[in-house]
């Protein structure tokens, strides 16, 4: 018997940023331009920047109208998943498709590191809402967190920021990931603060480590050291710490096999507690629990302590 189709899209899931959001694949697992070292995916597995379309958009489309009918609206479709989505050559007419189909508002997650690029720029620009990246304040901070593909180049991800912030129509809200003790300096503290003023984007996001980061030497960022480094940002700034989680009606009526499978489907792309699943499917705490710990027993899930809180995440198995 062969193995169960995997689903391109997962969740809908409590994001910090977007609230209830549902998820939307476009790579396969961890094919990324960068290999960041807090990336809660792990290692990337296949580091590239080239654009193909890796996932057939009949498939994704068909995966999105079927998770939009089951159950109740997200507040964002965000593109993100598994790896970078702006490798997907078919990004600006899966953008177009999507806003066809649904008045549901689409946001991407990127890391920002092809915008450089005038045709990614103009696919971007179908977006409501454009979230990237910037996580170094120069080029040598760049090369130890991000750990990009060997052609790029930091300032030319700096100038491909502005450039689509200028020309863009919906919003762009940037993000910055912070690492204590590597980018809460003074001095990239500072010139984090200085780029973001160039680039100029509606909202600055500061983040830091909330999951279990690919290299353990990626650390969080007390909130007091996040409060006062936003204090150097200009304009909206947002500390994305753990708010609560409202639980919205969702999947607690359905089958055992079928919960299971969306729970599985959220524990691939992202580790979550009991309660981020339960908050981000709809479940009860109770249902999530049971649910998350059926699959633990059966080996596709494991537990992994963090900040005093577990975490569970997909087994990953070897390929075929």
């Amino acid at each position: 018997m062969g193995q169960p189709k995997r689903s391109l899209v997962y969740g809908p899931v409590w994001s910090r940023r977007l609230g209830r959001s549902l998820g939307v694949d476009l790579v396969p697992y961890k094919v990324c331009s960068y290999d960041c070292v807090y990336c809660q995916l792990g290692r990337t597995t296949r580091r590239t920047v080239r654009r193909a379309e890796y996932l057939p958009l009949g498939e994704v489309l068909a995966d999105v109208r079927r998770a939009l009918g089951a159950g109740p609206a997200p507040d964002f479709l965000s593109l993100a998943g598994s790896g970078e989505p702006t490798l997907h050559a078919g990004l600006g007419d899966l953008i177009a498709a999507l806003k066809r189909r649904t008045t549901v508002p689409v946001a991407v997650l990127t890391n920002g590191s092809l915008l450089g690029r005038p045709e990614v720029r103009r696919e971007l620009a179908r977006a409501d809402l454009v979230l990237p990246s910037l996580d170094a304040g120069d080029a040598r901070m760049f090369r130890r967190v991000n750990r990009p593909h060997p052609s790029l180049r930091f300032d030319e991800l700096v100038e491909g920021l502005a450039e689509f912030t200028a020309g863009f129509a919906g919003a762009v809200w940037l993000e910055v990931f912070l690492l204590d003790g590597w980018t809460t300096t003074v001095e990239q503290a500072a010139r984090l603060a200085a780029l973001a003023r160039r680039i100029a984007p509606a909202r600055v996001q500061l983040n830091t480590v909330a999951r279990p980061p690919a290299d353990r030497r990626a650390l969080a960022v007390p909130h007091p050291v996040l409060a006062r480094i936003a204090r150097r940002f200009d304009g909206p700034v947002d500390l994305l710490v753990d708010r609560p989680r409202p639980r919205r009606p969702g999947r607690s009526g359905g089958e055992g096999g079928e919960v299971e499978a969306a729970v599985l489907e959220l524990l691939r792309r992202r580790p979550c507690t009991a309660e981020g699943i339960a908050a981000g499917l709809g479940l009860s705490p109770n249902e999530a629990l049971k649910r998350v710990e059926a699959l633990r027993e059966a080996g596709r899930v494991r537990a992994v302590r963090r900040g005093g809180a577990l975490f569970y995440a997909a087994t990953r198995r070897p390929a075929p």
